[in-house]
């Protein structure tokens, strides 16, 4: 996915993530001193400037305040790493943040002379039976799909019968994905139905979230624009259901994909999905979910996905591995087994804000899902501030050394002491020549 507008939320949360980076400041003090913002992750350049100048900032700010607090000798200052030391102590014992984002460690079930030859039977028939078998089974999927969809678009012009055929063949690929996987999938709750001003939100765990729902009903959908051969296929191919393209990093983008948004949910013809966590997550948390979905007026069907992890972890880390190396781990496991759970559509109640509609419908699908709520914005896992902002490292470079130069100033002597001493020095030496 996925639309990338963001809620009301108080700027703790970030400055947090932010400081894993940049360890030396204590996080509470810099959440103290953050203001609350409507725009946390950025709708506009303005507000995005704003926000960074506000937390450059605050880390100068606490930085000079922990210094200038600071007792001692000028040597107990230079040595003093104890603020280094607590917060990536704090980092490594609960770092909620980076949970949200990591994938299951498989438990070793090989170690012993007789669950070692199982194991390895296991590999065999996944690798060089199994994966063979559904490699031919997708790429001639895809040969079929691909022929008969261009087809259908060169020699029909347009009208209802042409896009029956298109989604319908849409809908064959994505089964075909999901064949490829030996995906085996249970859909609970009423099936979607079409219907204008309604749009459909999900949790994101993998870009296979919107081809296991689409293979049971075709969505379209608030993407990223991803480059290699996904991107052709969603300029090419996916685009006759409607979806909605953006780069992430253009600020246009995400408000021109608002408006679209708002007139696409008029049209009943292509139920709208929208990943409202902007991001995808392990299966075990549930982070933020941005505003687009939720201020827009329609009716909100929550869609709860759950993933059994028995045989294969189906989060897909987008910084580690490309979507291809993402199915070919798909398709080498002995399957993905799945449960989808379609809740009751929710509408704004009299008075309640957007922001509670949202919190309503994520716990809804926190709680089918079993997943833990998170206040994180998933966006900031793009985001590095170190890597951004290089010259707040020099500033705070600058803070310390002035805070130096303070200790050096005090212990150089006055004009008085120095006269005092020069007197002194006279006199000695006027009693020494007397002595003489």
């Amino acid at each position: 996915m996925s639309e990338n507008e963001s809620g009301s939320e108080p700027l703790a949360p970030l400055t947090k993530r932010m400081s894993l980076d940049l360890p030396g400041l204590r996080h509470g003090s810099i959440m103290q001193r953050v203001q609350s913002s409507d725009d946390v992750v950025f709708a506009d350049m303005e507000a995005k400037n704003e926000l960074e100048r506000k937390v450059e900032k605050s880390y100068v700010d606490a930085d000079e305040e922990r210094l200038a607090s600071a007792k001692g000798s000028l040597l107990q200052e230079v040595l003093d790493i104890s603020s280094v030391l607590s917060d990536g102590a704090a980092c490594l014992v609960d770092d909620s943040f980076f949970r949200c984002f990591t994938s299951a460690t498989p438990d070793p079930w090989n170690w012993n002379f007789y669950l070692f030859p199982l194991w390895a039977c296991g590999v065999v028939i996944r690798y060089l039976l199994l994966f063979p078998i559904r490699l031919l089974l997708l790429l001639g999927g895809f040969a079929v799909f691909l022929t008969s969809f261009f087809t259908v678009q060169l020699t029909m012009r347009d009208c209802a019968l042409k896009r029956r055929l298109e989604k319908a063949l849409c809908r064959f690929q994505f089964t075909m994905f999901v064949v490829s996987w030996t995906g085996v999938i249970k859909f609970h709750g009423p099936r979607p139905t079409a219907a204008p001003n309604r749009v459909w939100v999900a949790n994101h765990t993998s870009m296979i979230d919107y081809i296991i729902l689409s293979s049971y009903f075709p969505f379209a959908v608030i993407m990223q624009l991803h480059p290699g051969w996904v991107g052709w296929l969603q300029r090419r191919v996916l685009n006759c259901l409607g979806c909605l393209w953006f780069k992430r990093t253009e600020a246009k983008d995400r408000k021109l994909v608002m408006e679209k948004m708002r007139n696409h949910i008029r049209d009943p013809r292509s139920p709208l999905l929208i990943f409202p966590e902007g991001t995808c997550v392990n299966n075990e948390y549930s982070v933020m979910f941005k505003r687009g979905a939720f201020d827009i007026g329609a009716t909100v069907c929550p869609i709860a996905i759950k993933y059994n992890k028995i045989f294969v972890d189906a989060f897909w880390n987008s910084r580690r591995q490309s979507f291809t190396q993402h199915l070919l781990k798909l398709m080498s496991s002995w399957a993905v087994v799945c449960d989808v759970y379609f809740l009751e559509p929710q509408t704004l109640r009299p008075g309640e804000s957007w922001q509670s509609l949202a919190s309503r419908v994520q716990g809804m699908i926190a709680k089918r899902a079993q997943l833990r709520v998170v206040s994180w914005d998933g966006y900031l896992k793009y985001y590095n501030l170190g890597e951004k902002h290089p010259q707040l490292i020099e500033k705070r470079r600058r803070v310390f050394a002035n805070s130096i130069r303070r200790y050096l100033r005090s212990e150089e002597p006055s004009e008085e002491s120095r006269t005092g001493e020069a007197e002194g020095i006279a006199q000695r030496k006027s009693r020494t020549e007397g002595a003489e």
